[in-house]
């Protein structure tokens, strides 16, 4: 088996735009990008979108007929209600008619360019660290594994700030304490102490869970920033 692999696909922080017209999504997507993130139109209905994609914000007018059902569902979708919302309004009354839900900045209509850069220089962050607690990155490598019995490998399917997914041909049980040991592209070796937190021994599949006062844990968590591209 080969040391690692980097995973086909960039990872980046998406934000829908609902209900917006493509020259404001074009022009939305050319003011983000500066910060590496991505603006998208949402094709379909946004409340059912919102229970099944994740995305680390939103872009709405707050003026849309449906806003406030769009509000109503992100904030109460298991993977959204942490998500990052951009409203746009024409005056202060329509930024003002849904703060309930938590609107995290404001965009005035018409759209400026350096106004949109303003705002989204002093909140990208935000979004980037609502993807940085939810993102997987598919990344293969081998990893040692040592159960305190015996020693064995296994290879990464996903890592995460928290964990990772790996598959094994030892069987490993969901009370196991373990320390791993691997490296990610272009990084020193790491030794974690981790736990099984769920199995599929049928599938050879299992999940670890980095213990959370293990501080070597900081150093997957510095990995996904610099493959992020988070300065």
């Amino acid at each position: 088996m080969g040391n690692s692999g980097i995973a086909v696909s960039k990872v980046v922080a998406k934000v829908a735009a609902v209900g917006l017209d493509q020259a404001a999504i074009s022009f939305l997507h050319d003011c983000f990008k500066q910060f590496n993130v991505h603006v998208a139109g949402m094709n379909g209905d946004p409340m059912e979108l919102f229970n099944k994609q994740k995305f680390e914000a939103c872009l709405l007018r707050l003026y849309d007929p449906q806003a406030e059902k769009i509000l109503s569902t992100a904030r109460n979708s298991a993977s959204n209600r942490r998500m990052v919302i951009y409203g746009i309004a024409r005056n202060t009354q329509e930024a003002l008619r849904y703060s309930s839900f938590g609107i995290n900045a404001v965009l005035d209509e018409p759209l400026e360019r350096q106004s949109v850069l303003k705002v989204v220089r002093a909140t990208h962050l935000l979004v980037v660290h609502e993807l940085r607690r939810y993102v997987r990155i598919p990344v293969v490598t081998e990893v040692a594994i040592d159960n305190g019995a015996r020693s064995f490998h296994a290879m990464t399917m996903e890592v995460s700030a928290g964990g990772m997914s790996v598959r094994c041909q030892t069987p490993l049980t969901s009370v196991d304490a373990v320390r791993i040991s691997f490296c990610l592209p272009g990084a020193k070796k790491i030794t974690l102490r981790s736990f099984v937190c769920w199995a599929r021994p049928a599938e050879s599949y299992y999940g670890l869970r980095f213990d959370p006062t293990d501080d070597t844990r900081v150093q997957v968590r510095n990995w996904i920033d610099q493959y992020l591209e988070i300065m």
